[in-house]
């Protein structure tokens, strides 16, 4: 089951008022909008924007009054604004992590611990998949990728192995992923707290979405788009992200930074969703 991570800091930090607009870059399955609905009402409304296909027909499904639904990515954010006239923006919620329904059932290989085809895309509709990167990539390359996005300590082992594994036989799975890193790496690495897969997963991942340049284009748009005085709330859930947010905060004139340092999940939250252990809130209002 899907839970919305940091809710009350989130609703702290927009703090949504009656007849504002907000808007949702990454609606997922609509916890945070749905949070914010009942604030801004009776004529607030929440434009939201979800690039997977399968999670917006979900979505509109429900109907949910004062909501408007946009199937897209949020790297488009100027463009679905102007596009649906949406005006008077008084806070923006990015928050970076991909949804458990993505994990647990879209069937797209994010999870190293089902065994389902090397996918990775949010939108069915882009080319890249992960199953191309393994199977086509140079060595080099996704060598590069393995330690730029991932930190992976051993990122040349890996792609060594994934080059090796392919001339006999083709990359289709997860599991057959996972058991290619695991003849890469040292026993004791396979018994850490974090599993041995994770960061190759992140790092595949990241490249197949483009992750870290729609997370720019996505916070640039989204200053042009609020209103003076309006909030701009971000949730990352690696150092990556977090950097790119934290960089941007700092390097603009018209931001007034409201969280000096990341706000993180208390250890209440973290037992009842262990998924938002690594997620950090960062706020800014414009000036």
């Amino acid at each position: 089951m899907h839970k919305s991570v940091l809710k009350k800091q989130v609703l702290e930090y927009l703090d949504p008022r009656s007849n504002e607009n907000f808007i949702d870059a990454t609606f997922g399955l609509g916890g945070h909008s749905i949070d914010i609905l009942k604030e801004n009402k009776p004529e607030g409304k929440v434009l939201a924007i979800e690039l997977d296909k399968e999670l917006y027909k979900k979505a509109v499904s429900k109907d949910i009054d004062r909501l408007v639904l946009i199937n897209d990515s949020f790297k488009n954010l100027k463009k679905i604004v102007k596009e649906n006239n949406f005006e008077s923006v008084s806070g923006i919620l990015l928050d970076l992590g991909f949804s458990s329904w993505h994990l647990e059932e879209s069937g797209r290989g994010f999870s190293f611990k089902k065994n389902e085809p090397l996918d990775m895309r949010y939108s069915t509709d882009s080319e890249l998949t992960a199953q191309e990167i393994v199977n086509q990539w140079s060595e080099k390359d996704i060598e590069k990728i393995l330690k730029k996005y991932s930190q992976e300590k051993f990122g040349k082992r890996i792609a060594k192995n994934i080059i090796g594994q392919r001339k006999s036989k083709l990359i289709k799975t997860t599991f057959d992923l996972v058991e290619i890193i695991k003849k890469a790496v040292p026993s004791w690495y396979q018994h850490k707290r974090i599993h041995f897969a994770t960061k190759t997963f992140q790092a595949l991942r990241i490249t197949v979405n483009d992750e870290l340049n729609n997370i720019r284009q996505a916070l640039s748009d989204a200053l042009e788009v609020l209103e003076k005085g309006g909030r701009l709330i971000v949730i990352s859930f690696h150092s990556l992200e977090d950097r790119i947010v934290k960089n941007f905060f700092k390097n603009q004139k018209s931001l007034n930074i409201l969280t000096k340092k990341p706000i993180k999940p208390s250890k209440e939250e973290i037992i009842n969703n262990p998924r938002s252990r690594s997620a950090k809130l960062r706020a800014a209002v414009k000036i």
